[in-house]
């Protein structure tokens, strides 16, 4: 092979000129995609580290919303209670019944408001959540799940909403603040693949990207603490964002993403939702729709029994889900199985089935269930807590590595300005 003089140093050139200019450039996008998300991240992080406990802090922060009164008395039949409660309150409609209640504990139940025939609108009800007492029925409590407040009864559900909306209000018949931080979420999963690829400036130093620079503190350590910190556990990070896009824009973005690499199962969440003013009224009882779920479950060979049922009024559906007492929230694997039967005549809508289905099936299941570090149990959730703590840490480093620099760059200007 004969080489020209000259020539391959040219190439050489360019060459680094070109990686150069891209390594600016992506530098440059991972600093005002960082900026952008910066304080979300280090809002969603905080929250996201307390959230993991929601279950726990809530029950210790409101004892009257969970400790039963008559812990010695026999508990009456759920769905029994659940139908008094509407009975004595015509506007409301319950919408989450616990099939069992656990030892010296309250019914908890979710309502929604009912269509109020005489304005064409939904009631307006300032509760969605109802605490029974399991023997006598008496209502123990009752509060707005996600409203602003720091109060002691709601601190626990405005963290969890301002985990993943920021409470920004709806507008335009869109959730626009799960909107907005799917947005975000896309962008800080895109930004991943960013940070990455200029944490390893050179294939000779590549080392120095998982040290942390502990002695010698300072501005250096704080550059450390971001890029190794985020190097260290790139992946969980990458899993957080993605699975953050799942839980916003499961609909818009990630079922349809999902669907062009594997086929999924129809899910009847998919149908068009009626606005919540104007919720759909179940034509089948819950007593009916508990039996065919238990038929169902029969013919499956399931021995797991009915945990608790639930209706959507937005779209008129049913869903019974099975899982043993005390084990509601799916604390370890792919969550539990859940049947869904059409709120107008009962007949079967589908299934959810943990393990089952598509790879992309799978998939889907698994999104909540790594989200929240569930699905290894109580590591996982231990996991979750400090990774929402690194969230945060590496939002503020972020920051202060920009505004260092942006003083170093005006201090410059400012000596290059009297030097002329």
């Amino acid at each position: 092979m004969i080489t020209v003089p000259g020539v391959t140093g040219a190439q050489d050139t360019r060459r680094a000129e070109r990686l150069s200019i891209g390594r600016n450039f992506l530098v440059l996008a991972h600093r005002w995609a960082g900026l952008l998300l910066a304080a979300f991240l280090f809002v969603t992080g905080l929250t996201g580290a307390v959230i993991s406990w929601d279950h726990e802090l809530d029950e210790w922060l409101n004892p009257q919303l969970y400790e039963a009164r008559n812990a010695e008395g026999i508990p009456q039949p759920p769905l029994l209670l659940a139908d008094r409660l509407e009975a004595a309150d015509p506007r409301l409609l319950v919408t989450w019944v616990p099939l069992s209640v656990e030892p010296g504990h309250n019914l908890g139940l979710v309502v929604k408001p009912r269509l109020d025939p005489a304005t064409g609108t939904a009631f307006d009800l300032d509760f969605n959540q109802i605490a029974l007492d399991p023997v006598d029925g008496d209502v123990r409590g009752k509060r707005m799940w996600g409203e602003i407040s720091l109060s002691r009864e709601n601190l626990l559900p405005f963290l969890y909403k301002l985990h993943y909306s920021m409470h920004i209000p709806d507008g335009f018949g869109i959730e626009l603040g799960i909107l907005f931080m799917g947005t975000l979420a896309i962008i800080w999963a895109l930004d991943c693949f960013i940070a990455l690829w200029i944490s390893f400036p050179s294939a000779s130093a590549w080392t120095k990207s998982f040290v942390f620079r502990w002695r010698q503190g300072g501005a250096r350590l704080n550059f450390d603490l971001h890029r190794s910190g985020g190097v260290w556990v790139w992946v969980f990070l990458l899993v957080l964002a993605v699975t953050a896009v799942s839980m916003n824009l499961n609909q818009q973005v990630m079922r349809p993403l999902v669907s062009l690499f594997s086929t999924l199962s129809p899910s009847p969440f998919t149908r068009t939702p009626n606005p919540p003013d104007q919720p759909i009224e179940p034509m089948v009882d819950r007593y009916t729709i508990l039996q065919r779920a238990i038929t169902e479950a029969e013919k499956r060979g399931w021995s797991t029994p009915p945990g608790g049922i639930f209706y959507d009024p937005e779209v008129g559906v049913y869903g019974v889900t099975f899982f043993e007492p005390g084990n509601d929230h799916g604390d370890a694997g792919l969550g539990n199985p859940s049947l869904f039967f059409d709120g107008k005549d009962g007949t079967s809508a589908g299934a959810n089935v943990p393990g089952e289905g598509s790879a992309g099936d799978i998939f889907m299941q698994a999104q909540f269930p790594l989200h929240s570090g569930r699905i290894v149990g109580l590591p996982g959730r231990i996991f979750v807590s400090l990774m929402g703590l690194l969230v945060a840490m590496l939002s503020v480093t972020g920051v202060i590595i920009w505004q260092k620099k942006r003083w170093a760059r005006k201090k410059m200007l400012m000596k290059g300005a009297g030097e002329v």
